[in-house]
């Protein structure tokens, strides 16, 4: 070997060697700042249902409400202050998100949640159904969400639903303003000329 050669392999370092106190800090760090942002976010959701602790309990449906006029299964995507789409109403539960298995019967509209609060709107608190896109932070096609505005309390709400077969929107929006009408005009009745 040249002079040259042994100079050159002398020069030679070897690789940087990881420094794991380091790496393991900044691990540490991260996870404790993830820890933080998600224990804020949850204050900030307990905070949300006190400040909307004058909303009355929920209903539960009768005992005998009737025959069924509609069924449907899906998925209860909140509810909101109505008219305000991102303004979620968490008290009671009704801002967790679940399946949902809906009853409309002359009585009202039951709505059946595993895992999460049953509720029951009365016929007479329901006040328009119509088809949109969002609801609390849910966007989807134009018309693919049923939204139900009711009253509770002294509130208006939106209580957006999504049915396993979107095509039963239509039918579900006709059937319940339908039945608005006839509950605000009890004298009109079917087929009156």
């Amino acid at each position: 070997m040249t002079s040259a050669a042994l100079l050159l392999a002398a020069e030679k370092e070897s690789a940087a060697v990881t420094d794991w106190a380091a790496r393991i800090g900044w691990v540490v760090g991260l996870g404790l700042f993830v820890a933080l942002v998600y224990w804020l976010m949850r204050e900030g959701w307990k905070w949300r249902g006190t400040l909307q602790g004058d909303l009355p309990e929920l209903l539960t449906a009768p005992d005998d409400p009737g025959p069924a006029r509609l069924g449907m299964s899906g998925r209860y995507h909140g509810s909101t202050t109505a008219g305000q789409w991102l303004d979620r109403i968490v008290a009671h539960g009704l801002g967790t998100r679940s399946r949902v298995e809906l009853t409309l019967t002359d009585a009202g509209l039951d709505v059946v949640r595993p895992g999460a609060t049953d509720f029951f709107v009365p016929a007479a608190a329901l006040r328009e159904a119509r088809l949109d896109k969002g609801i609390a932070g849910k966007v989807l096609t134009e018309g693919g969400l049923l939204v139900v505005t009711w009253a509770h309390g002294d509130k208006l709400l939106d209580s957006g639903f999504r049915s396993d077969h979107a095509a039963e929107h239509n039918e579900w929006v006709d059937t319940i303003n339908s039945m608005i009408d006839k509950t605000e005009n009890p004298t009109e009745t079917e087929g009156a000329r």
